[in-house]
């Protein structure tokens, strides 16, 4: 029956009304309070989220339906509870993605084919999932609160818990490294520079917008394509030695000095401050490293490499006194999994599809205890260094155990917690709220069976 709704038949009861170019025929197949789901919403879901690569729980035309169902409950409580996020993260984030999928399609004109509609159409389209997905979540948090498990009640989820259902724990490694950056000659740096100052006379100057010089040519691949906007930021959210010029900034019509971080040269523009934050443009410019640097670096590595596997230097000394990697060398160069989704983040253990590419890809080679030789690597902060790893432990994949995996056990106790706390708000939920389903849009096994009354 939903595969003839999708040949546009029409439910007598259903409202309906025409959309789009070809004068296609929408109808409403859900209301979920004063909120209604249209046949055009579950399809553009439905086109979204196959070309963001997420696979359906089911049929499509059950899942999507129910899961839009959900958000409506979630952001209607929003509403009341005045949960709301930034517009301009919103934008950010979309602008992302509408330019990936640009790169992709090869032009906007593709895009646009694809999707049958204006790229304009797209972008908002794309806004408003992005802004009921973050507004769900911050809902979700906000009704789950911060939980906070003890170690008895992960020991009791442990005892509990048939032992052929507790979670498989994939290999596991824990890694050292050691750093070095290649000298970025003067003469690369002072002609980083002279470019910026002829981007700042010819803002000051009237010749060029900011906006437009930084979608030209800054190398930012997240605020480029939105004309270097950064949105509203806490001083606390930016490198220091940025937000130092950021914030003393007073005039939207002049450009900042030149300052350096970790990640390049910059040169920025305030757009606006609003209390404790700003927002401001900025075009980032990063030096260049030639063969002949990377060369020369690889040569002291070499040595180093050489001095270690010969015991005349210990591998925790040369992480702490010689690498450039500032966040590990106080902690003898181990690495510590900084990924918020991991289970094991904050812990120095790393699935291999955690690590970094070119880390991975030389870890996977290893023995525990062995040293790697030398080898080149972007890092987080895309820069091009020379890097010497040490496979410290490798765990196999095992069924947990409170011996080994205690920080991924109580990470699923807490994800079920959090699970049952928000089943049970939506089926609280179903019991007061209006909801009408149309025919031919009923018969799913749904999770949450409360819908139909």
């Amino acid at each position: 029956m939903k595969r003839c709704l999708m040949l546009c038949m029409i439910v007598a009861c259903s409202p309906i009304l025409a959309f789009g170019q070809n004068n296609v025929i929408d109808e409403i197949v859900w209301i979920v309070g004063d909120e209604a789901i249209l046949l055009s919403d579950v399809e553009s879901r439905r086109l979204f989220m196959q070309n963001d690569g997420m696979r359906f729980d089911g049929d499509p035309y059950c899942f999507i339906p129910e899961q839009m169902a959900i958000e409506k409950l979630y952001l209607n409580q929003a509403k009341i509870d005045s949960i709301t996020i930034e517009e301009s993260q919103i934008i950010r984030i979309a602008d992302q993605w509408v330019n990936g999928w640009i790169a992709q399609a090869g032009s906007k004109e593709k895009l646009e084919e694809y999707y049958n509609k204006k790229l304009s159409q797209i972008k908002e389209e794309r806004k408003t999932v992005e802004r009921e997905r973050q507004t769900v979540a911050k809902m979700q948090q906000h009704i789950v609160g911060d939980i906070k498990l003890t170690p008895s009640e992960v020991r009791s989820y442990f005892r509990n818990i048939p032992q052929d259902s507790l979670p498989i724990i994939p290999t596991t490694v824990e890694v050292q490294i050691i750093t070095f950056e290649p000298k970025i000659p003067f003469e690369e740096i002072d002609a980083i520079k002279a470019r910026l100052r002829e981007f700042t006379e010819q803002v000051n100057s009237g010749q060029m917008e900011f906006s437009t010089l930084a979608r030209m040519y800054s190398e930012d691949p997240a605020s480029a394509p939105l004309g270097g906007g950064m949105g509203f930021m806490s001083k606390g959210s930016l490198l220091p030695e940025f937000a130092n010029v950021a914030f003393n900034l007073t005039d939207p019509k002049r450009v900042s000095n030149i300052v350096e971080t970790e990640y390049g040269f910059h040169i920025i523009q305030l757009i606006e401050k609003r209390g404790d934050r700003i927002n401001c443009r900025h075009i980032l410019l990063k030096p260049r490293v030639s063969d002949k640097e990377l060369n020369e670096a690889t040569t002291r590595m070499d040595s180093l490499y050489t001095d270690i596997v010969n015991n005349k230097l210990a591998f925790d000394e040369a992480a702490t006194y010689l690498s450039y990697d500032k966040d590990t060398r106080n902690n003898k160069g181990l690495m510590v999994n900084q990924n918020y989704e991991s289970k094991h983040y904050g812990t120095p253990k790393f699935e291999m599809e955690e690590l970094p590419q070119a880390v991975g890809i030389v870890v996977d080679k290893l023995e525990i205890g062995e040293l790697s030789k030398p080898f080149r690597m972007i890092t987080d902060k895309q820069k091009e260094v020379i890097a010497i790893v040490k496979l410290k432990t490798r765990t196999p994949s095992h069924r947990a155990n409170l011996a080994d995996d205690y920080q991924a056990l109580k990470s699923v106790v807490e994800n079920r917690k959090r699970e049952d706390l928000l089943k049970d708000w939506v089926i609280k939920k179903q019991k007061t709220t209006y909801v009408r389903i149309s025919e031919g849009w009923r018969d799913c096994d749904f999770v949450y069976p409360g819908w139909v009354k």
